[in-house]
């Protein structure tokens, strides 16, 4: 028996999203990265330890998890991880297409990383590699392998899009059999890559997100389906019903994006744009001015979140009498399933 439960936002945890660089080996085609607003940069490991420490304060409560581009690509990545550690960060986490660059299982302990974390967008090698790039799918799939075999907690995210919807329900017995410990299944958005009319993945069918109907019918499905073998599944709650609150973690949460230009958002909607609310100056974190993100969080919309009806508004419905028959939820809102 499973039980699902929505992940209410806290101020008593905070998530630091850390990009260390940019760079990626990969050329993924829904890739939000956008070096014109993140800055193409690799960070040095002074810098990567200064902006951790700038939150030491809150690191016994806090996730940080390494970003990038490709965050194994950067060789100090190992001196990162311990030095977070060393600040005393309540979890520490790896988002990594696969390929492992620097040996990096080699040169950390499991003790040491709460989660190596695979993104895979196929249950078919075909699939995966028409969206990530040739020869991604086997790449993950053996980096998943090696981690579960040196003992790191391993887990896999799922971007659904409406191009690989179809085989998310094959990713059921895949995920069992790989090992590994939770399944994220994540929404695209329509920023960075995907944001592009003319891109190839857009050009593939006329709407990237998948419709409020097909998420509902499918998503929680599927989730459980994958929560009864005892693995933790999470995917955003996404939609609300018009009576249900709305709630913006930029508000009521204490999330960080940063990246290595300095610019730090607290919500990842905005970042394609030069909203920032806050930036590293000389390693001290300060606010940037008018008009930022925040004043974004404070707007009180029927359609729920803002910057989703600004830059994605295809997902939202309207009545006849032009009321939203629902509302979006704010994209760091969760479900979680789990077995009992």
């Amino acid at each position: 028996m499973t039980t699902k439960k929505t992940v209410s936002f806290s101020k008593n945890s905070t998530n630091i999203f850390f990009h260390i660089l940019t760079r990626c080996n990969l050329r993924c085609q829904h890739c939000y990265i956008n070096p014109v607003q993140h800055g193409e940069n690799t960070l040095p490991l002074s810098t990567i330890a200064a902006w951790l420490e700038a939150f030491a304060e809150k690191s016994d409560r806090a996730n940080v998890i390494f970003l990038g581009g490709e965050p194994t690509l950067h060789p100090e990545l190992s001196h990162a991880i311990k030095k977070a550690r060393q600040l005393n960060y309540g979890s520490v986490t790896v988002d990594t297409n696969g390929y492992l660059f620097h040996d990096i299982l080699s040169k950390v302990k499991p003790e040491e990383v709460d989660y190596f974390s695979f993104s895979l967008d196929g249950a078919t090698r075909e699939m995966n590699d028409k969206i990530r790039g040739e020869g991604s799918y086997d790449k993950c799939i053996a980096g998943i392998r090696e981690s579960v075999s040196k003992g790191f907690a391993t887990s896999l995210i799922y971007t659904v899009s409406k191009v690989n919807l179809h085989e998310l329900e094959m990713m059921v017995p895949l995920v069992k059999e790989l090992g590994i410990s939770r399944f994220f299944i994540q929404v695209i958005g329509i920023r960075g890559k995907s944001a592009d009319p003319s891109a190839p993945l857009q050009e593939a069918c006329d709407k990237l997100q998948v419709s409020r109907e097909e998420w509902l019918d499918i998503i929680p499905n599927v989730a459980e389906k994958v929560a009864e073998f005892g693995i933790i599944v999470t995917y955003p709650k996404v939609f609300l019903d018009p009576e249900e609150a709305f709630e913006c973690a930029g508000l009521v949460a204490d999330n960080y994006f940063i990246f290595p230009n300095g610019r730090v958002y607290r919500c990842p909607l905005c970042e394609d744009f030069p909203l920032h609310s806050l930036r590293f100056e000389d390693n001290q974190l300060v606010r940037t001015g008018k008009i930022s993100e925040s004043d974004l969080f404070e707007l009180d919309i029927p359609e729920g979140c803002v910057m989703n009806k600004l830059i994605q508004p295809e997902n939202l419905s309207y009545k006849n009498d032009g009321t939203a028959e629902y509302k979006v939820a704010c994209c760091m809102l969760k479900e979680e399933i789990l077995q009992n």
